[in-house]
């Protein structure tokens, strides 16, 4: 199954399909991006002993399928010396898949707004104006262009963000733009993660 299979219940939930939350599997696939984009290799390391702890809680583990660059969550079980044998799993369907490069998945765009609306209202209660208009805009632009997380955002998508998308289309105030670069870092806070610039 993807990461952006809805829930068969059609309720909003933490989970993809009974096992594995959606927070945790939000959360690896920020911590494989910040690790991919992390300035030496202990940082690195760091961040997959991280997701490595996170999906340890539910029995899974992970992996980088690099013919399609997609991150692949699934069951500790299905290792055998090291090795997933996929012709000896009944259930594949138990796998969660997350791509790493490119767009997600329009049809998910209800599940992304909830989630980067959620961010924006955590930027504002704690930090207020104009960093919460900033956040906005950010959640717009990610979940317009990429229909994923802002949270999930990398080096190269914040800095389109900031240097392209924020001052054509977000029509900032001087107090915005002065601002905005906190206002990413808020947001990266409230997801509890780093900002990868």
């Amino acid at each position: 199954m993807t990461a952006e299979e809805p829930d068969r219940t059609g309720e909003a939930t933490d989970e993809w399909d009974g096992e594995l939350p959606r927070s945790t599997v939000e959360a690896a696939e920020r911590l494989t991006r910040l690790a991919r984009e992390a300035v030496d290799d202990a940082e690195a390391d760091a961040y997959r002993a991280d997701r490595a702890d996170r999906l340890d809680e539910h029995g899974f583990t992970a992996r980088v399928r690099e013919d399609d660059d997609t991150l692949v969550l699934h069951p500790d079980e299905w290792l055998e010396d090291g090795t997933v044998r996929v012709d000896r799993i009944e259930d594949t369907d138990r796998a969660v898949e997350v791509s790493l490069s490119g767009a997600g998945d329009p049809d998910d765009w209800a599940a992304v707004e909830e989630h980067n609306a959620a961010l924006v209202e955590a930027v504002a209660e704690e930090h207020g104006e104009p960093h919460a208009a900033n956040a906005r805009a950010f959640a717009d632009f990610m979940g317009n262009h990429y229909a994923r997380p802002m949270d999930s955002a990398s080096a190269d998508e914040v800095r389109e963000f900031l240097e392209e998308y924020f001052p054509r289309n977000a029509w900032p105030s001087e107090e915005q733009r002065d601002a905005v670069m906190a206002s990413v870092r808020y947001v990266f806070e409230a997801a509890d993660g780093r900002t990868p610039l």
